[in-house]
């Protein structure tokens, strides 16, 4: 099991989603992602897209201006 970061801020709708999917297409079911965002529409829209996609969120949080979201990579069911 690896531990990721992915930097996706100053990026806005739809980029943190489209970004965080490019990066857990690389990585293994069990893997930790932890996406940090400016974008506040992310922490709905990460979320719902790991429900989709059979992701598990761990946490989401907010710390200053960034948005922190953490997931474990489950199995993929479909793109974006």
């Amino acid at each position: 099991m690896a531990e990721q970061q992915l930097d996706a801020r100053r990026l806005l709708c739809p980029m943190p989603v489209i970004k965080t999917q490019n990066r857990v297409r690389e990585l293994e079911r069990g893997d930790i992602l932890t996406v940090t965002c400016t974008d506040p529409g992310a922490l709905n829209d990460i979320p719902a897209w790991c429900r989709i996609n059979g992701h598990e969120v761990l946490e989401t949080r907010e710390s200053g201006h960034d948005v922190l979201i953490t997931l474990r990579v489950g199995e993929a069911r479909s793109a974006l």
